[in-house]
């Protein structure tokens, strides 16, 4: 007869082994846990997105994605806007345009060039004047110029600025285009440009004027403004700008014709159009003009086919015009911006019409 401490052994054992049979036949934490640490190691859509070399970094004057870092000096590039210089090249390349009066009536153009490289002509080029060299000089940009007016010299000399200019320091870096008359025939490159400066050996690493930039789905709150219309002074320079609601984007017309550019055939577009009031002074009889560009004043922005009024201002000489409403500095659009500068006389509305 069995003794009652076997038969408890025996119940034991038999608990014991249930217990190892069930451990056998079921899964355990840690193999349930297996396929999910499994699945997170596999690429999600947003970081495939944020290794798109081609999303990878941001031009600091457009806002537009690049694949590769943006940090080359700006070249500002002083543009012959006569109608005999138009149509002009390079213009569809600029990530900034500045259009302001110059003596006689007839407005110049600064180009702003630095995120894009191309290999097409820029021109023609002009002669500078005391603000143009302000507008380039804000963007620490080299200064590329034929000729300027004898303040212009004072201020280039005097202040060491970095510049090219064709009849001075820099002739072998530009050529005339024989299919035109002079002086609507001066033209240059990109590359030349920045082989010039390389040569003279000015500064390749300046600080990069950035902007806020607004993102591509906020909406945008204005008055509507698809059809804008700037006068200067003279009518043979009535510039207008059509929105187009796909594209985004503002298309200018010169006189009535679309403003195009020589090396593409494209007309000029723009994410952003400003046009801004400034005091301007008759300087002498030839009506060489002295533009203020650091008092500040009236502006309007127009983006996404609507027309926010604002001001602009100037912090310092060293940084750009900048927008503002109730305190707050206004962003751009990713895209190419163009600024209108017009006089404040007889009132800085009287140069603008919408509609």
């Amino acid at each position: 007869m069995k003794s009652k401490s076997f038969y408890r052994t025996l119940g034991i054992l038999c608990i014991l082994l249930t217990v190892l049979l069930s451990a056998c036949t079921s899964k355990t934490p840690e193999a349930e846990s297996t396929p999910e640490l499994q699945s997170t190691e596999q690429p999600a859509p947003e970081q495939e997105s944020e290794q798109d070399p081609t999303k990878a970094y941001i031009a600091p004057l457009t806002g537009l994605p690049t694949a590769e870092p943006v940090t080359a000096r700006p070249i500002a590039v002083m543009i012959n806007n006569m109608s005999k210089a138009r149509p002009q090249s390079g213009l569809t390349h600029a990530d900034m345009l500045y259009e302001v009066l110059a003596e006689g009536g007839i407005t110049r153009i600064v180009a702003i060039f630095q995120s894009e490289n191309f290999q097409e002509p820029i021109g023609p080029i002009r002669s500078i004047r005391p603000y143009l060299i302000d507008l380039g000089d804000s963007y620490q940009g080299v200064l590329v110029h034929a000729g300027a007016s004898t303040d212009g010299y004072a201020i280039l000399q005097r202040q060491h600025k970095e510049h090219l200019d064709e009849i001075s320091n820099a002739g072998p870096f530009f050529y005339r285009d024989k299919s035109r008359k002079a002086p609507h025939n001066l033209y240059t490159t990109l590359e030349k440009l920045r082989e010039g400066a390389a040569k003279k050996k000015y500064k390749a690493d300046v600080p990069v004027t950035t902007y806020p930039f607004a993102k591509e789905e906020d909406m945008l709150v204005g008055e509507e403004a698809t059809k804008i219309t700037v006068n200067f002074l003279l009518k043979n320079y009535k510039v207008t700008y059509d929105y187009d609601a796909t594209s985004k984007r503002y298309s200018r017309s010169i006189n009535g014709q679309p403003h195009i550019d020589l090396n593409t055939k494209e007309t000029l577009t723009a994410t952003n159009v400003v046009v801004l009031g400034a005091d301007h002074r008759t300087l002498d009889d030839v009506g060489r003009l002295d533009v203020n560009l650091m008092k500040g004043g009236e502006a309007v922005l127009y983006q996404r086919g609507k027309a926010i009024s604002c001001t602009w201002s100037r912090s310092k000489t060293s940084d750009v015009i900048r927008l503002y409403k109730d305190g707050q500095e206004l962003p751009l659009y990713p895209g190419k911006t163009i600024f209108n500068i017009v006089p404040n006389i007889p009132t800085f509305a009287s140069h603008i019409q919408v509609g």
